[in-house]
């Protein structure tokens, strides 16, 4: 009988493990390789996800939490944002440091990041995922973003600075 007992300690978490929703980690769980196909079944798996916002071309976002500031008005707006950009094989390329955000004139980013700040709120942190098309293309960024790839990236946006 204490046998039983602990087989079942055993099995119990085990068996939790094995029933935890996969789709809902999939942007860091490195399921995906980095191959067109991989990128495809990737767009695809994360378009089914709860939450998940598309957009006609394509940019996908989640809202992790909702903020109520004020919104970029134009191009030349600076924002001051906090990210973490990833390959969808989950391996980080990019990010801030937790109190050092970065700034950049929203209109200077890819066009991916361009769209989604022009949607966010500031308070907002968004999951974004952006296709190939709408990062870095077929020219990929140096070492770290191969070419052709599909990029997701935590972003939360704290102050925007209205441009004359």
């Amino acid at each position: 009988m204490r046998a039983l007992k602990i087989l079942a300690l055993v099995l119990l978490p085990l068996a939790s493990l094995a029933a935890c929703d996969k789709k809902s980690d999939a942007a860091t769980s490195g399921s995906y390789d980095t191959s067109p196909d991989g990128n495809k079944r990737f767009l695809a798996d994360y378009a089914a996800r709860a939450g998940v916002k598309k957009l006609p071309d394509g940019l996908m976002y989640r809202v992790i939490k909702a903020g109520t500031g004020p919104t970029v008005q134009k191009n030349s707006d600076v924002v001051t944002v906090f990210y973490k950009g990833s390959l969808i094989t989950g391996k980080v390329f990019d990010q801030t440091k937790p109190e050092e955000p970065a700034q950049f004139q929203a209109g200077g980013l890819i066009p991916g990041w361009v769209e989604a700040l022009k949607l966010m709120k500031t308070g907002d942190t968004w999951e974004i995922v952006v296709p190939a098309d709408l990062g870095y293309g077929s020219e990929g960024a140096g070492g770290d973003i191969p070419p052709d790839q599909t990029l997701v990236f935590t972003m939360s946006l704290t102050k925007v600075e209205y441009a004359p």
